[in-house]
């Protein structure tokens, strides 16, 4: 899964709290996910107007995620992510989850999304207007918490 872009990242930090910990001592799978879908939502509000965020709703068609390294107890993790290829019906977004105190790449994710109408669940079109929304210069970061 190739993740270079020279799209703009939107980065949001999180911490690794004592639920997120799996009986292996490192950070469940299904954080990670969550992770990536927190990033995801953060990156639209930031970068969407009202009248696209009031219009559009965004359904997962697929996920994939590569580990490399554990989440631990009390990390600090930066999920950093931006935008791919878009085609008529999907939309293409890539995450890196980073460990904060070193930069160790922890894992990697693609998913693709579909835009759905938010009134009828149908799936819509992505227009240029959407697409030209997550190159914007001013959505790059979340404030740390």
């Amino acid at each position: 899964m190739s993740a270079e872009s020279s799209a703009p990242r939107f980065v949001k930090p999180f911490r690794v709290e004592a639920q997120d910990i799996d009986e292996r001592g490192h950070v469940n799978n299904t954080v990670y996910l969550r992770w990536v879908q927190d990033v995801a939502t953060a990156h639209w509000q930031a970068a969407a107007t009202a009248e696209q965020q009031a219009a559009i709703a965004w359904v997962v068609l697929r996920h994939e995620i590569d580990y490399r390294h554990p989440a631990l107890p009390g990390d600090r993790i930066l999920a950093q992510t931006w935008v791919g290829p878009a085609s008529g019906l999907s939309f293409e977004r890539h995450t890196e989850l980073l460990r904060a105190a070193d930069q160790k790449l922890l894992a990697r994710a693609r998913t693709v999304w579909c835009p759905v109408d938010a009134r009828s669940g149908r799936p819509r079109r992505v227009t240029g207007d959407l697409r030209a929304r997550f190159s914007a210069p001013d959505s790059r970061e979340e404030p740390a918490r």
